[in-house]
């Protein structure tokens, strides 16, 4: 991509170095390859300089100019990705942190695949640090034992004798002191350990301490490169028209109006609607809005949301599939002395990330290629060589970083992606050269033609005997699955049982002797669903934790007591909930003004492996009006690798969670998406932002996800925090706080 233009080109940052050391692995063993060298250029974005005896994997270059470039894998999308993949190379590197700097990798599964995926390269699941944890360790390790081995033959010294720290490697007997890059084309000659050890992480320098983010600099000046970024020459970027129903196709159009507007180059029809052609966004958009399409909507989907949940309601009064199953549920609930019900609603979600979706298409004669926010590498790159006739090797894709995401951009149908490719493949033939294509998504686009959290009904039962005690739960889920017809289906769904549809109630902590969850998941819903940050358990937490609350109420319990009784054999559940009760100062009373209510609830959570417990406090006014005032939230997620990192991921997904809970809505009407932008699909305010203290528990476990867990235990905290204050459950979301009135 020598002819990449980026706009601004004063502000581009360039990869300075010469020859360096390139480190190839085959993990998770380590592959006893001898290094060699490879050259890094001035240019931006030009690919990885890897030997071939380095092949497959690459995880860390080191420049002559002592630069330390580490490859990611995994997509920065604000998360703090590159930082943390860094951090754990770095670390066991012993490089100065000012030295490193990181890079996106290709797509490339044969090297780059997450490891928890099979072969597959992409990035979701909160997995980025998990898989990445021991590979990388192991990446660092060996590059600095080959440091070490370089400086004891130059020097004719014992390597035990050598240390490494920031960036220098130095013989403490002979006073003898090199830099990485000094040391680099003789490293490159070492043999790739196949044994390795691992520091100690008391020893740890980088792992767990404040690092500064890569990306924050870049971002801040404009010099970082997202898709809007990218200009090639000749390229012209594409609007397209979509049906304003799901399922609806074009039965004609007319471009006549479309092809008058100044800048419009070609208007076609692709699968998926009407494509305009323009030199620039504004144009192509104006080009759009000028154009005649009639659609036919026979076949569409034309419910609205109320209708589907009145199905829905319908469903929930006969058993679904077993998703999973304890004791009798049946005879618990026959010989109960009390039964506790309730039903929740939840709508379907927009992902509503900050950059809408983009794509940048080039098609020539030995291939194609990509430059995008890119999340799911293997499945969008075997996309597109289906679409164009390729290998997936004839596919390059450029992994630029992305304005969020929040599940949206790991699309199982590599949408936006081969709605692009539609549009080369269209418009491929019409001249000697096929111009690249930037296929720009305005936010009407995304939020009413993209994909979304699935709308699900939940009913809940609980069964208590004469003592008061808890014998027995049932969980009725209804909702759209996310994974058949995919194809993640055949891998994630069992027994009829789509996992992600039911993560957070299939595998409830809690000891209840009797449980039974199950399941219907409607086919006929033409509604494309998606995961969305914190996929199943963005629902099932609530259920749960609310309507626990609720039972709790009814036994004439605490709460947190109950469901530290109730987590007795679930010691990490039970600690963070022990931790987060103690910083919030639970069961102090909360001081209240005339004229308002006050209170205080909690809800805990396990997803991705990560257990986060929180206690929300709130304000609620006698016209009902709700101000969360306070949120304290405890972690355990593993080793803290940036615990700066974790605290900012946490305090996003509080707010992410409040966005939803007060505000978040998609809605249908006779089958259209009501909503096209933030006027009326309003993101949280900075004024709603309740104070929020975030405290880790200390760990030596490897890594767990902390992208998305913070999400989960949110809603409920906030809702039983409500209930508290004026002993009112909301069942319902986004929360109306017309039913708080006095």
């Amino acid at each position: 991509m020598s002819d990449i233009l980026i706009e601004n080109l004063s502000r581009r940052r360039f990869l300075q170095g010469s020859a360096g050391l390139t480190l190839g692995f085959c993990l998770p063993a380590l592959a006893a390859t001898a290094a060699a060298v490879a050259t890094t250029t001035g240019k931006a974005g030009e690919g990885l300089a890897a030997a071939a005896n380095f092949a497959p994997n690459a995880f860390l270059r080191i420049g002559a100019d002592s630069s330390v470039t580490v490859i990611s894998k995994h997509l920065e999308m604000g998360q703090g990705t590159y930082t943390g993949l860094a951090t754990i190379l770095a670390d066991e590197l012993d490089a100065d942190w000012k030295q490193v700097r990181v890079e996106g990798a290709p797509a490339d599964a044969t090297r780059y695949n997450n490891l928890f995926w099979g072969p597959a390269q992409g990035t979701g699941g909160s997995t980025a640090m998990a898989n990445s944890w021991e590979q990388l360790r192991k990446a660092g390790a060996a590059g600095r034992a080959m440091l070490v081995s370089a400086a004891a033959r130059r020097w004719k010294v014992d390597a035990a004798g050598i240390v490494v720290r920031d960036g220098v490697v130095s013989h403490r007997a002979s006073g003898r002191k090199a830099s990485f890059g000094t040391l680099a084309l003789d490293a490159a000659k070492e043999a790739v350990p196949t044994e390795l050890k691992l520091k100690d992480p008391k020893d740890f320098r980088l792992i767990g301490k404040q690092a500064r983010r890569k990306d924050s600099a870049a971002k801040t000046d404009g010099s970082a490169r997202f898709t809007q970024d990218v200009f090639l020459p000749g390229m012209l970027v594409a609007v397209v028209a979509h049906p304003p129903l799901f399922g609806a196709k074009v039965k004609s159009f007319d471009a006549s109006k479309a092809k008058a507007v100044k800048g419009v180059v070609d208007v076609v029809q692709i699968p998926q609607g009407v494509a305009v052609l323009a030199n620039d966004t504004w144009s192509a958009k104006k080009g759009r809005d000028a154009l005649s399409v009639s659609w036919d909507e026979s076949t569409a989907f034309k419910l609205g949301s109320e209708e589907i949940f009145a199905r829905y309601k319908e469903l929930a009064k006969t058993p679904g599939l077993v998703a999973k199953q304890t004791g009798d549920a049946g005879k618990a609930f026959s010989g109960a002395a009390k039964v506790i019900s309730a039903a929740y609603d939840f709508p379907y979600l927009a992902h509503a990330a900050m950059e809408p979706m983009n794509c940048v298409i080039r098609l020539d004669a030995d291939g194609c290629e990509v430059w995008n926010g890119e999340q799911l590498h293997t499945g969008d790159q075997h996309g597109l060589a289906q679409v164009f006739g390729l290998k997936p090797e004839q596919v390059k894709i450029n992994m630029l970083y992305a304005g969020g995401s929040f599940g949206r951009r790991a699309c199982k149908d590599s949408d936006y992606v081969l709605e692009a490719a539609q549009i080369v493949k269209a418009i491929s033939g019409r001249s000697s050269v096929t111009p690249a294509v930037k296929l720009v998504w305005l936010r009407e686009d995304d939020m009413r033609a993209g994909y979304y959290r699935p709308l699900f009904h939940h009913a809940l039962e609980a069964a208590l005997d004469g003592g008061g005690k808890l014998t027995g739960w049932k969980h009725r889920l209804v909702g759209q699955s996310i994974l058949v017809g995919s194809p993640f289906e055949k891998m994630m769904v069992k027994d009829g049982i789509d996992g992600v549809s039911v993560e957070g109630a299939a595998n409830l902590p809690y000891a209840i002797p009797n449980l039974t969850v199950d399941l219907h998941t409607p086919t006929d819903i033409g509604v494309p669903v998606l995961w969305w940050r914190s996929v199943g358990s963005s629902h099932t937490a609530y259920s749960t934790e609310v309507f626990l609350d609720e039972v709790a109420a009814a036994m004439g319990k605490d709460p947190l007591a109950l469901r530290l009784e109730l987590l007795a054999g679930h010691p990490r559940h039970a600690g963070v909930l022990k931790l987060a009760a103690d910083k919030a100062g639970w069961g102090k009373p909360l001081k209240a003004a005339a004229g308002e209510r006050r209170g205080r609830g909690v809800a805990v959570h396990e997803s991705f492996n990560s257990y986060v417990a929180q206690v929300a406090e709130v304000t609620v006014k006698k016209d009902g009006s709700l101000k969360v005032d306070r949120i304290v939230c405890a972690v355990d997620c593993g080793t803290a690798i940036n615990p700066d990192n974790i605290r900012s991921q946490v305090e996003g997904a509080v707010g992410f969670a409040l966005s939803a809970a007060l505000h978040g809505e998609i809605t249908l009407k006779q089958g259209r998406v009501e909503q096209g932008n933030f006027d009326s699909y309003p993101p949280l305010r900075i004024n709603e932002m309740p104070a929020v203290e975030v405290h880790i528990v200390p760990s030596s476990a490897a890594p767990t996800g902390i992208g998305e867990p913070g999400v989960p235990p949110t809603a409920p905290a906030v809702a039983n925090a409500i209930a508290a204050a004026t002993g009112k459950y909301l069942r319902r979301m986004p929360f109306n706080t017309a039913e708080l009135k006095a």
